[in-house]
């Protein structure tokens, strides 16, 4: 009897966590426009400002948005983690072999595998993006044979 007890007591234990989970239906959480806590993205990308929502893109997977000068104009790089883009505002302009891609407020893009390209914002109000990224982020140049 004793044996039984402590199985039944043990099965609800492992029980437990589904029935609060089951109960309680996960989560949400609510970034506002105004809420957003916007950084310097640093020396090396004057101008350009982060504000992460999930993770924190200096340490590992993150969402986060970035929002781009106007002038932003970036050469030939890669970034290590695969990333997945939505444009809220302004045009964006990426090179990928060789050829143009223009990216209107609304458009998706992604990166895998370190794929290459040039980035530059063309509107002159600047732009606003949407970034998850699956690992830490970064920003690789590329080298480019000497003209």
């Amino acid at each position: 009897m004793r044996k039984l007890i402590v199985v039944v007591t043990l099965a609800g234990a492992a029980l437990l966590p589904w029935a609060v989970e089951a109960k309680g239906g996960g989560k949400a959480v609510f970034d506002s426009a105004g809420d957003l806590k916007w950084k310097d993205a640093g020396p090396d990308a004057p101008g350009v400002q982060i504000a992460a929502v999930s993770g924190d893109p200096s340490k590992g997977a993150a969402k986060f948005f970035v929002k781009l000068p106007a002038d932003f104009n970036v050469g030939l790089h890669h970034h290590t983690p695969d990333h997945f883009v939505v444009v809220l505002s302004g045009t964006l302009v990426m090179n990928v072999d060789g050829q143009d891609h223009s990216f209107p407020a609304g458009s998706y893009f992604s990166y895998t595998g370190k794929k290459q390209h040039t980035t530059k914002c063309t509107d002159a109000a600047g732009c606003l993006i949407f970034i998850d990224a699956h690992g830490k982020w970064d920003v690789v140049p590329e080298k480019t044979a000497a003209k």
